[in-house]
């Protein structure tokens, strides 16, 4: 090492001893001695872009400073300064040589503004999240997805334009510490993207739905960009700051928007969910905040709750705090953790106390702070609760302020109280405010239980019911184990497969509906990405490892990996353990310079994937539009005809846009439009009932009980479907009766009779078994009349008079007749 430092010394004294000190001009006498040493370096093959140490007087004296271990500057140095880099040998010390230059403070600002607009713009992504229903649905996304687009696009011009310079100058003229990102960072974006190239598969080769993987594919291209983002945002300087503020904002935003909707200050359209069910609820209302579904609600607010208490547990580890730094540490535990307890999920408090206790387990030498930051707030929290769900959740506004205030205020102070006893020194204290924080403790979950016992004791039905859905969930994953059957698998086919009549649109387990969708391949990158992020966390950033828990535990016993807000949250985490990691690691100037052909074909890859995205995003988002606006008009009118065409030009994957287009257009032209809509959504029923009514009312009976039978299969415990599939099947034999086809339209009776059968054995199990029948079906009167008369068209009970006048009314002949098929020969 000293060896190659006597050879940058020479270097420099054989620069000097060639006269070209003598310059009369310093700034090119500088240049020179600059230009040689490089020259010098590279003949050796060992200049490789990092830190080298240079000893020579000259250097200093125009207006240098050398930093190894600290900064030293002279007052002949210009405030400009840039940075050269050399290596030799792979052990070689680090260290820096930085000189006037006059655009490198330039560049240094123009990248500080830059980090700025990234870091506002994902707090503003993030909070836009929380605000449009947690980007549950499609709607939602389509805005969001174009405004990450436009950031990603600015972001990169921006990291690409710095990156040329610097190598334009040949110099490390953006300083290291702005923009220190690896390749191993990107492993981040990878998986999301590797998910959404799934996902565009089965758009591309078919799948259930056609517009279900391609909402996937914009979704996991969402979650892509996002986590690029992320990634850039952790890599910068003061990236951690802009983590932490976007955390506790939205955080902050989640909770006390649902708080400040139950004391009825804030209006919240379905941000509580009214049910008389005790098995849903026992205080008869649950707090869904801006999310509309409590469970989700309470995971989201149980991360939160967790980040916030290891946090606090941090601040009062050690010596006493002032109370201000106190108060700032465990000001939102309170309303966090009552924001938890008034979701009501058992699922969200189930995940929360695992998380909590890995946190005390893990945290072995500093586990009293953490039981000192949780007691208090928790106590508040589950006492507030109580007094909420006493009122329904819906308290007058004045008494609900004062119960959340006094709350709030003896939280606060509660938790002052138990520091300063604990911090006192003496034994009597310590022991007091230990006692105090399990007491609190315990007093916490007896009021919870005590709430809540009521819905316990009605039974565990919900629970139940699950473990059916994820039995036929199973089952239905066995059909395409490896790669799935595409996006909403779920969503389109488990009125299919159900073993029973329950409601159940989700599949109410993260994993087994990306599993559904992508098989074990898709499972396998998602289970990937998780441990890899555990992993990170729990070296670098352990204090974020109970809210990532939460995510985990709760996602896989239902649907909250649905919501893009809950990935976005996880990839929150993630960078902000990338970030930790950055301020911990030593700062180094070693830069990978790729070559051309690969940074043509990354540069190529990125338009195709940002420029793909926000065509269909802006196609499918255009397409909404003027389906709404249709909507907005009479049916059948020209302007609705017009809305319809402009929207399926721009959509023609969606089913419902399908149905009502064609439902204003003539057969033909009807039928075409449909059955191209069922090649891209094979199994929706509401297509086949569709179709079954078009092919009724041209008088094909036959063709007509096809697609209704495939209907009903598609959707077997769902009385609509069969009421319409009866009903379209005596219309169809009465036309086929009124054009003289008397053997087509007794066959297609016949066929008529063959679906009631059905559908009469079908509820006459449900009744026979005690199914649990959420979808209340049961054999309707109005269906056994019709199929009353299909038996009698089957049978050839009606009159001549019927075929000349072309009316309903059927033969007295059949008066005696019934449906069981039997009836008594006219004489």
């Amino acid at each position: 090492m000293k060896d190659r430092e006597l050879h940058t010394d020479q270097d420099a004294r054989e620069v000097k001893q060639n006269g070209e000190v003598g310059n009369t001009d310093p700034d090119q006498n500088f240049q020179n001695e600059r230009n040689e040493i490089r020259e010098r370096a590279s003949d050796r093959s060992e200049f490789m872009g990092v830190s080298m140490n240079v000893s020579t007087s000259n250097l200093l004296k125009n207006g240098c400073y050398f930093r190894v271990h600290h900064n030293t500057y002279n007052d002949i140095a210009s405030p400009r300064r840039f940075l050269i880099s050399g290596h030799w040998g792979a052990s070689a010390p680090s260290c820096e040589i930085e000189m006037g230059n006059k655009g490198c403070e330039k560049r240094n600002s123009e990248f500080s503004w830059w980090i700025v607009v990234l870091g506002l713009s994902m707090v503003a992504i993030l909070l836009t999240g929380c605000l449009r229903r947690g980007l549950f649905h499609s709607t939602d996304l389509y805005p969001v997805i174009l405004m990450t687009g436009v950031v990603v696009l600015f972001s990169l011009v921006m990291y690409v334009r710095g990156v040329l310079k610097r190598e334009n100058d040949g110099l490390a003229s953006v300083r290291a510490e702005t923009i220190r990102l690896r390749v191993g960072d990107l492993v981040h974006v990878g998986f999301p993207l590797a998910i959404m190239v799934c996902y565009a598969v089965h758009a591309w080769a078919g799948s259930v739905s056609t517009q279900g993987s391609i909402l996937e594919m914009l979704r996991w291209s969402l979650l892509a960009m996002f986590a690029l983002l992320a990634v850039l945002l952790a890599a910068s300087k003061d990236g951690m700051r802009w983590l932490a503020f976007g955390w506790q904002l939205a955080g902050g935003v989640l909770v006390l928007s649902g708080i400040l909707a139950v004391c009825g200050v804030l209006p919240l359209p379905y941000g509580v969910m009214r049910t008389a069910d005790p098995e849903i609820s026992s205080a008869g209302a649950r707090l869904g905040g801006l999310l509309q579904y409590p469970n989700a609600y309470g995971a989201v607010v149980g991360m939160y709750a967790l980040e916030r208490l290891t946090a606090a547990a941090g601040v009062l580890a050690g010596r006493a705090v002032p109370a201000r730094r106190l108060f700032a540490a465990v000001l939102p535990l309170m309303p966090a953790q009552a924001a938890l307890l008034l979701s009501e999920s058992r699922g969200a408090w189930l995940a929360a106390g695992c998380a909590a206790a890995a946190a005390f387990l893990q945290r072995r030498g500093a586990r009293l702070p953490l039981l000192l930051a949780l007691a208090a707030p928790l106590a508040c929290a589950a006492w507030l609760y109580r007094q909420l769900a006493d009122a329904q959740l819906a308290p007058a506004p004045v008494p609900g302020l004062l119960a959340l205030a006094g709350a709030w205020a003896a939280a606060l102070l509660g938790t002052l109280l138990l520091c300063r006893l604990w911090h006192s020194g003496g034994p009597a204290g310590r022991a007091s405010a230990l006692a105090a924080t399990v007491l609190a403790c315990i007093a916490a979950a007896l009021m919870a239980a005590a709430s809540t016992a009521e819905r316990f004791a009605a039974g565990v039905g919900t629970g139940a019911s699950r473990l059916q859905l994820w039995r036929d969930a199973l089952r239905l994953w066995t059909e395409a184990a490896w790669l799935g059957h595409g996006g909403d698998t779920w969503r389109n086919m488990f009125r299919a497969i159900q073993s029973s009549p329950y409601v159940g649109g989700e599949v109410h387990s993260g994993l087994l509906d990306l599993a559904l969708d992508t098989g074990l391949l898709g499972s396998a990158l998602i289970a990937g990405w998780m441990l890899f992020t555990l992993r990170s966390i729990r070296r670098f950033a352990p204090r974020l490892l109970p809210p990532l828990l939460v995510f985990v535990l709760h996602g896989i016993v239902d649907f909250d990996w649905s919501y893009a807000l809950s990935w976005m949250l996880f990839i929150w985490l993630a960078a902000w353990a990338v970030a930790l990691r950055k301020e911990a690691e030593p700062v180094s100037s070693h830069h990978h310079r790729p070559g051309h052909i690969k940074r043509y074909a990354v540069v190529l890859m990125l338009t195709c994937w940002l420029g793909g995205t926000g065509w269909i995003t802006a196609r499918y988002s255009g397409a909404d539009m003027q389906y709404r606006h249709a909507l907005t008009e009479p049916m059948g009118t020209t302007a609705s005809v017009q809305y319809l065409r402009s929207a399926y030009r721009l959509n023609p994957y969606r089913p419902d846009l399908a149905i009502s287009l064609a439902r204003t257009l003539p057969q033909a032209e009807a039928k075409l439009i449909l059955l191209n809509s069922l090649s891209h959504s094979p199994s929706n029923p509401d297509l086949y009932v569709e179709l079954g009514r078009l092919e009724a009312k041209s008088g094909e009976g036959k063709q007509a009980g096809v697609y209704f039978i495939s209907a009903i299969a598609r959707n077997r415990y769902d009385v609509i479907p069969q009421r319409t599939a009866l009903y379209w099947m005596e219309q169809a034999t009465m036309r086929e009766i009124s054009e003289v086809k008397v053997r087509q339209a007794q066959k297609t009776a016949a066929i008529g009779i063959e679906i009631y059968e059905r559908y009469k054995e079908l509820a006459s199990q449900v009744n026979i078994e005690r199914m649990r029948n959420d979808r209340r079906f049961q054999l309707h009167p109005s269906s056994s009349l019709t199929a009353e008369n299909l038996h009698r068209i089957a049978a050839g009970c009606f009159s001549p008079q019927v075929l000349n006048r072309r009316t309903r009314m059927l033969s007295p002949a059949c008066s005696n007749f019934s449906t069981d098929g039997n009836h008594q020969k006219h004489v």
